[in-house]
């Protein structure tokens, strides 16, 4: 699993195996089972996860016991809160695996010293945070503003795998629709051949 990380690292960033050697005492290797919460709400958790294999959503629950799902991290994609990360405040919401995951625990220190062994590093880091607030405003928008097909075109373009790995009552609750509602505009556009 480590090597994943690396590799996904070498494709973005010049660091060495060497350099990589030396943060590596940062990284622990994870084998989690489906519907392992990996981060609690209302928890303060530092750690940011890798995932090389498997599926991991963000969800939060409202005071009436309703599901909403914040986002999805499939591989390859890193995941946290950052309330929780950045500001050591308590969680905004829950991070659970939705299949079998391997991935990697990345601690606070990692970015620490990788901000210091790697010039790029920090500045990388920072286009992902960016890119993620820009993701978070576009999902806002399309929430308050768009139709319930827009928001599912928009699912399938930023999740194009994982239509059939996700349950439907899921998907429809990252829409904020029923799962009624989705049926329905699926089936709208299955006759427009999408």
């Amino acid at each position: 699993m480590k090597d994943i990380f690396k590799e996904y690292l070498q494709k973005y960033i010049p660091i060495t195996d060497e350099q990589f050697d030396q943060l590596s005492s940062e990284l622990t290797i994870k084998h989690v089972k489906k519907n392992t919460i990996l981060i609690e709400q209302d928890t303060i958790d530092d750690s940011t996860f890798f995932v090389c294999n498997g599926l991991i959503r963000a969800y939060t629950i409202d005071h009436q016991g309703k599901e909403h799902a914040i986002f999805f991290a499939p591989e390859h994609w890193w995941v946290n809160d950052k309330n929780s990360f950045y500001f050591c405040e308590p969680s905004l919401f829950y991070v659970e695996t939705l299949e079998d995951t391997d991935l990697v625990q990345i601690s606070r220190k990692f970015y620490d010293k990788a901000a210091i062994l790697i010039p790029e590093f920090a500045p990388w880091q920072t286009k992902i945070l960016h890119n993620s607030i820009r993701f978070m405003q576009k999902r806002i928008n399309l929430l308050l503003a768009a139709q319930a097909e827009t928001r599912y075109l928009d699912f399938i373009k930023m999740y194009p795998n994982l239509v059939h790995r996700i349950p439907q009552t899921m998907i429809a609750s990252y829409l904020g629709i029923t799962p009624e509602s989705l049926s329905r505009v699926r089936k709208v556009l299955a006759t427009k051949g999408i």
